[in-house]
């Protein structure tokens, strides 16, 4: 509790302090003291999702706090103000502006559930849930603040010397130093035990070659994790497997080109080049050959992260779309009038309310530290199918206006497509969830 309020506070002052942000932080003081005269009954008896007015209303959900609203309210604030106004322009741009970056760390946005005493806020995995929803809530998928702060950082937090902690962890928080991690390769998607990059030694220092594609932040990153073979005499391929820490800028690194997709335009994507780049000793993150076992160690986070963001991502298209079809008129009456537009909307809520109920277990879970592979891997497969599923339903109800750009679910319907691709493809996470229903116990 007291890292959670240290969070909020830091969080306030920082609010408060933000020209563009004062004038609503009288309400964020009138949630505090709120918050105070609230006791633990209270608490518990916080309206589940499927019970609210908005799917996205603040001060639902047992698995938060009064604490998390208050943070919520802030981050919800921050999205509104400092990154859907200008979401529009990033798109044409194919990236954030670095300022964007710099904001989301002086308001404590960055690296949230990173420890304080390593640089980071503080603050526990619930609260960096409540910056993914919050961004999915704003349909602005440019910032990769989720991969920075919670896929990049931790592995610097808890497999870095003091001396990269030092180095990187402040400056990520603050949003001078982005984060990104180079996993995927042109000739190896979800296979992690087949990455081609490798690392030779060469005295005291390593000597790092190969490619790596589809890389989140890539453009703009000031320090990537790159995933690299360092031992190809190993007995199986996840024992010879590194991780190690290149600086934008280094010799022999190019970031090659901003690549061009379907959706995420906001978002850089690039290639990442390694042409013999020499690294020292202490550019090595971790233990050599220990790589495979921090990734595995790490990916539950990560499917998490998307899972929820997913799940939020519905969320914001079943009102979108209920907004829609309670204005849009056909027949002389709105199209919420038709019972067949009835009916598919209450089978979106309650799949999306389904959904959601399981993404909050498995939250709960992780901040128990009891989330195993499996359970992160269906939650990942079953969200990103089902935010395809809300997607296209949702463009469905909007008519024809739902396939024009200006119209929020078209966004959210080409972001959506690549959710059962990333973080290891679906196809893989039914892989991960079946070993485990069949392995002798």
């Amino acid at each position: 509790m007291a890292a959670r309020i240290g969070l909020l506070g830091r969080s306030l002052q920082r609010l408060n302090s933000s020209a563009r942000l004062t004038s609503r932080a009288p309400a964020c003081a009138a949630l505090r003291c709120q918050h105070t005269q609230t006791s633990h009954n209270e608490e518990n008896l916080r309206p589940e999702t499927s019970q609210t007015r908005s799917l996205m209303d603040i001060g639902t959900r047992r698995v938060f706090t009064a604490d998390h609203d208050i943070f919520r309210e802030s981050v919800r604030r921050f999205f509104q103000q400092e990154v859907a106004p200008y979401h529009a322009e990033w798109e044409k741009a194919g990236q954030v502006s670095r300022e964007l970056w710099e904001k989301a760390g002086q308001q404590g946005l960055l690296g949230v559930a990173i420890p304080e005493e390593h640089g980071g806020v503080g603050g526990d995995i619930l609260s960096s849930a409540v910056v993914w929803e919050e961004q999915m809530y704003v349909n602005c998928t440019g910032p990769g603040f989720s991969l920075h702060s919670d896929i990049v950082m931790p592995y610097i937090s808890r497999y870095g010397s003091k001396s990269q902690i030092q180095k990187y962890i402040t400056q990520m928080a603050a949003g001078k130093c982005i984060g990104a991690i180079a996993m995927t390769e042109p000739g190896a998607g979800s296979d992690l035990q087949g990455v081609r990059t490798n690392a030779k030694k060469d005295g005291s220092d390593w000597i790092l070659k190969g490619s790596k594609v589809f890389i989140t932040n890539g453009w703009m990153t000031d320090v990537v994790i790159v995933v690299a073979n360092t031992n190809r005499e190993a007995r199986t391929p996840a024992h010879g497997i590194s991780l190690f820490l290149v600086d934008a800028g280094t010799k022999g690194f190019d970031k090659g080109k901003k690549l061009e997709k379907i959706g995420l335009k906001a978002q850089d994507t690039a290639e990442l080049h390694f042409d013999d780049v020499r690294l020292p000793a202490d550019a090595l993150l971790g233990e050599e050959n220990k790589g495979f076992y921090y990734l595995m160690a790490e990916l539950p986070q990560e499917r998490l992260l998307i899972a929820d963001m997913a799940i939020a991502s519905c969320e914001f298209m079943f009102e979108e779309t209920r907004n829609y079809v309670r204005q849009r008129k056909a027949f002389g009456k709105t199209v919420a009038h038709l019972q067949t537009v009835q009916h598919k909307l209450a089978e979106m809520k309650t799949q999306i309310c389904v959904g959601r109920t399981f993404l909050d277990s498995c939250l709960q879970l992780h901040t128990e530290k009891r989330l195993d592979s499996a359970t992160a891997s269906m939650a990942k497969y079953w969200a990103s199918d089902l935010q395809n599923s809300i997607a296209n339903q949702g463009v469905q109800l909007h008519g024809g206006w739902g396939y024009m750009w200006e119209y929020p679910i078209a966004k959210a319907y080409v972001d959506s497509r690549v959710q059962p691709i990333y973080g290891g493809t679906n196809e893989i996470m039914k892989e991960l969830i079946a070993r485990d229903i069949v392995k002798d116990k």
